[in-house]
């Protein structure tokens, strides 16, 4: 049986894609800091095999010891390692505290450097799949989520690097570039802001894409040949302007400062 290790699996996109692979017949491994949050998701699978892992992707050592214990479980086998877990950090640069820059760059980045780099015999093994969250905040800078958008470029940098340097070992490198999710991510407030992204999000006519479009968009990737999977209308139209519009861009970016 295939098997999939999703971080971040309590809520969101990781709660969709471990849905609808556990519909498809895979193993599930779930892994977040939210027990609570593992148990909802993991009630939800049916009768598929899954394992709940509680995991603060900032430890390096426990990446380690979860892996461990869910190819244990597996029969050894990983043929998915989903990078998913994030979080939204977003408003005025200058005022967001050292704290919360610094928690931002450990989860979203280095969470998916140590989860890319214990993952690696294992995927090595299984010729298997790393596929990553990126974000469409990764295509182009936009002023009022600095530091989340630095991270996201970071993980799309990393996707592509390992992408060339593991293919000879037969393992694939994919990443997830959603615009708007409709998740709780989006409730939270930016610092120096009174609204929530969901409500700036609305009050700019964008869209909110379905997480079940964020599930399939993972299946494809996984499956595909497709480096980076755009995933929304507002992900599509960026791409296409940061590489045709770049003057556009900067003066939207400038905008949103």
């Amino acid at each position: 049986m295939e098997s999939i290790f999703i971080t971040g699996g309590g809520s969101g996109i990781g709660r969709a894609v471990a849905q609808l692979f556990a519909a498809r017949g895979w193993r599930i491994g779930l892994a977040d800091v939210n027990e609570a949050g593992m148990r909802e998701t993991a009630a939800l699978l049916g009768d598929a095999p899954v394992t709940m892992h509680l995991l603060d992707v900032r430890d390096r050592d426990a990446w380690g010891r979860v892996l461990a214990d869910f190819t244990a479980a597996s029969g050894g086998r990983l043929d998915v390692l989903f990078n998913n877990a994030g979080v939204g950090v977003g408003g005025v640069f200058a005022e967001t505290s050292v704290e919360e820059l610094q928690r931002c760059v450990d989860i979203n980045l280095m969470g998916v450097v140590w989860g890319a780099h214990a993952g690696y015999p294992y995927l090595k093994a299984s010729r298997g799949c790393l596929l990553n969250t990126a974000s469409a905040a990764g295509i182009y800078g936009t002023g009022g989520v600095a530091i989340y958008s630095a991270t996201k470029f970071a993980v799309r940098g990393l996707t592509e690097s390992l992408d060339g340097e593991w293919t000879a070992q037969g393992i694939r490198v994919r990443a997830l570039l959603p615009s708007f999710i409709d998740t709780a991510i989006l409730d939270g407030t930016p610092v120096g802001s009174n609204e929530s992204m969901r409500q700036r999000v609305r009050a700019a006519r964008l869209e909110f894409t379905p997480v079940e479009t964020a599930a399939q968009a993972a299946w494809d990737a996984v499956h595909g040949d497709r480096l980076l999977t755009l995933v929304g209308k507002t992900a599509r139209r960026m791409w296409f302007a940061s590489r045709f519009m770049r003057g556009s861009m900067r003066r939207t970016a400038r905008g949103n400062a």
